[in-house]
C-alpha cells in the first residue's frame, strides 16, 4: 500500500494541467443554466465530460442526475464524491464574457464550478485507476436549490449503484464560497448547516370598509401581531445556546386604501440545527399563531413544508478532509470554523446515512476583499477560477486517501 504523501504526490500539479478543460467545462454550463430536476443540458455536459473514461455512468429516472461508478484494481471499500448540477432564478448581472445566455438563470451559487471539478478529479482517479482498492461513485446531482435531488438519488438506489456489498462507506462534497479566500478550505465536525422549513400562514378574517374597522374582522393587524409574538416566542422556548432563526419574508394582504382584506398570507423560512429544536418551534409556531388569531376574533391556518435535514459532519471524516486538505494546498489554507452556518444543503439527506463531510472551498476572486464580495446567490457574484484545481485535487485526494 503506497504511502499516503506518495499518493497525493503531484496531485495539485495534475489538477493545474487540468485547468483548461475544467474551466471550459464549467463556463459551458454558466452559459447555459438550468433549474431544478430536469437539467438535461448539464446531464449531457456530464456524460461527455466522462464518456472516455472507464466509469460506468447510469441516467437517472426521475430527475437529470447522473451516477458513475469508477472499479479500482482491488476490493476494497466505497467512496462517494458529489458534485450538485443546478442553477437559480436570478438574471446575471456580471460583466463577465460567459455570463448566462437565458434570462433569468444563473449559476449564483457555484454549482456549475462543483460539476467541472468533480468531473476533472475523476479523471485523475481513473489515470490512477491501478492504485485504488475499492471503488469511487460520482454523484452529478440536480435540484439542489429547493428540490431535494439528493433524495430523488438515493430513493432510485444511488446508496446502491455499486451493489449491495459496495455501499459508501465515507461520502464528502465541496461547495465553493465567493465569501472565503481563494484557494482555503473550511469545515467543522458536528452540525455545518441549518434544516430549513418553510412557514406558511393564511390568516383569515371579515372584510369591511377601510373606515369602519370595528364592523370588520381585520386579518392585517392580526399577522402583524404574529410576527412579532413569533420572534418572541423563540427567545422564550428555545435554549439560547440552540441556534434557531425564524424569517417571516412576505406578507401579502388587501387590494386598495380604502378595503379591509378577508385574508393576509404570511411565508417565511425556519432554520434549526437539531431535530428536538425544530420540533419545539414547529409546534410554537403553530400555537402562537392559532391563539393570536383568535385574539383578533380571526383564524389562522398554518403550514409547515418540511425543508432539509440538519447537515451534519462526521468527527473523522472531517479529519480526513483536513489532513489531506492541509497535505495539498498547505497548512495555512484550512481552516476549522467556530461556528456552524444556518443556509441549508440536501447532502445532509447523504450524511444522515453514510459517515462523511462537506467542506467549503474558497472562491472570493483575486484582488476583492473577501468581507465586501458579491456572496453566494447574488446575482452579481463572481468566482475566482483557479481556485478550481484546488478543489479538483481535493476531491481526487480525498478518494485516494480512503481507497489506498
Amino acid at each position: 500500500m503506497p504511502p499516503a504523501d506518495e499518493q497525493l504526490n503531484g496531485l495539485v500539479a495534475q489538477a493545474r494541467s487540468l485547468q483548461p478543460r475544467t474551466i471550459a467545462l464549467r463556463r459551458a454550463l454558466h452559459r447555459r443554466p438550468e433549474i431544478g430536476l430536469e437539467l438535461p443540458h448539464t446531464r449531457d455536459a456530464v456524460v461527455a465530460a466522462l464518456a472516455d473514461l472507464p466509469i460506468v455512468v447510469r441516467l437517472g429516472r426521475s430527475s437529470s442526475s447522473v451516477t458513475g461508478v469508477l472499479e479500482g484494481a482491488r476490493p476494497g471499500p466505497t467512496v462517494l464524491l458529489r458534485a450538485d448540477m443546478d442553477a437559480l432564478p436570478l438574471q446575471e448581472q456580471t460583466t463577465l464574457k460567459y455570463r448566462s445566455e437565458i434570462d433569468g438563470r444563473m449559476h449564483a451559487c457555484g454549482h456549475d464550478t462543483h460539476v467541472a471539478m468533480l468531473a476533472s478529479a475523476a479523471r485523475l482517479l481513473a489515470e490512477r485507476r491501478d492504485k485504488l482498492a475499492g471503488r469511487v461513485l460520482f454523484m452529478f446531482q440536480p435540484g439542489e436549490e429547493g428540490y431535494h435531488g439528493a433524495r430523488h438519488m438515493i430513493d432510485e438506489g444511488l446508496l446502491d449503484a455499486s451493489g449491495p456489498a459496495g455501499r459508501p462507506d465515507a461520502a464528502f462534497a465541496l461547495h465553493i464560497s465567493a465569501t472565503l479566500p481563494a484557494g482555503e478550505l473550511h469545515t467543522r465536525p458536528g452540525p455545518l448547516m441549518a434544516a430549513n422549513d418553510t412557514v406558511r400562514v393564511a390568516v383569515t378574517g371579515r372584510g369591511g370598509h377601510a373606515s369602519a374597522p370595528h364592523d370588520a374582522l381585520d386579518p392585517v393587524p392580526a399577522a402583524a401581531a404574529m410576527i412579532g409574538a413569533l420572534q418572541t416566542a423563540i427567545t422564550r422556548r428555545v435554549d439560547a445556546h440552540q441556534p434557531a432563526v425564524l424569517t417571516i419574508a412576505r406578507l401579502v394582504a388587501g387590494t386598495t386604501s380604502n378595503v379591509i382584506p378577508e385574508t393576509a398570507d404570511m411565508e417565511g423560512t425556519l432554520r434549526t440545527l437539531s431535530e428536538p429544536v425544530r420540533t419545539v418551534v414547529r409546534e410554537e409556531i403553530r400555537r402562537v399563531c392559532r391563539y393570536t388569531a383568535l385574539a383578533h376574533g380571526c383564524t389562522a391556518e398554518v403550514d409547515i413544508e418540511p425543508g432539509y435535514p440538519v447537515t451534519v459532519n462526521d468527527e473523522g471524516s472531517v479529519e480526513r478532509v483536513c489532513t489531506v486538505a492541509r497535505k495539498l494546498l498547505g497548512r495555512g489554507k484550512v481552516a476549522t470554523m467556530s461556528t456552524p452556518i444556518m443556509g441549508a444543503e440536501d447532502f445532509s439527506y447523504v450524511l444522515r446515512q453514510v459517515p462523511g463531510a462537506l467542506a467549503f472551498l474558497g472562491g472570493c476572486p483575486r484582488g476583492t476583499d473577501p468581507r465586501a464580495a458579491a456572496p453566494n446567490h447574488s446575482n452579481r457574484v463572481v468566482f475566482d477560477e483557479e481556485a478550481m484545481a484546488a478543489g479538483t485535487a481535493v476531491y481526487a485526494g480525498l478518494a485516494l486517501d480512503v481507497l489506498r
